[in-house]
């Protein structure tokens, strides 16, 4: 018998919008991800609001309250799980700004320390027929560059108006397979990689 934690996995959306396709889906990858015997927990960016990166800014005033409180967040887990959404064929300045504000120095650390072996999956959904996949392509590029292995498993939903029912389930068994699949590889990993 082990005392093993489950694994924690940090899961957002790059949208603020509240009606957000891709907000309904990170909220449906935590539950499966707790499904499969990880420990999710879901933040809202819109929570989190900040400023455009500025160096001056940075420099005049330090991190913002609301960058410390997400790389606190951040700390406390070992993976996570985004949905990106696609704007004009990339990822959102949303998702691009924090991520920026998250990997700065702070007191004598550097920013990329946080992302240093952390495990994650990316998941899209987008009302049009490719499902954001051009989006997944940008954010596997950014979290590489910061130190972020991915998973080569991902989910992006096309026509995403049709693709949820109503209790937020996804509408087709392909697509409900493929995200368990991702969640259940994305906890076992974790476990392995910190157990």
């Amino acid at each position: 018998m082990t005392d093993r934690q489950p694994p924690r996995i940090l899961v957002f959306a790059g949208s603020a919008r509240k009606a957000s396709f891709n907000k309904r889906l990170a909220r449906l990858a935590a539950a499966r991800l707790e499904a499969q015997g990880g420990h999710p927990t879901f933040i809202d960016l819109a929570d989190y609001p900040l400023p455009l990166y500025d160096g001056d800014l940075e420099a005049e005033q330090g991190l913002p309250d609301n960058v410390l409180a997400l790389r606190s967040l951040l700390a406390e887990h070992q993976g996570l799980m985004i949905a990106s959404p696609e704007y004009n064929g990339f990822i959102t300045p949303l998702l691009k700004n924090t991520i920026d504000w998250l990997t700065r120095p702070h007191e004598g650390e550097s920013g990329l320390a946080l992302f240093q072996g952390r495990l994650a999956a990316v998941v899209s959904a987008s009302p049009g027929g490719l499902g954001g996949i051009r989006s997944l392509a940008l954010i596997r590029q950014l979290l590489g560059n910061i130190g972020v292995t991915v998973l080569p498993d991902q989910l992006a939903v096309a026509r995403a108006g049709d693709a949820f029912e109503d209790d937020g389930r996804l509408a087709g068994d392909a697509y409900r397979d493929k995200l368990d699949a991702i969640c259940r590889r994305l906890v076992d990993d974790l476990a392995r990689l910190h157990g």
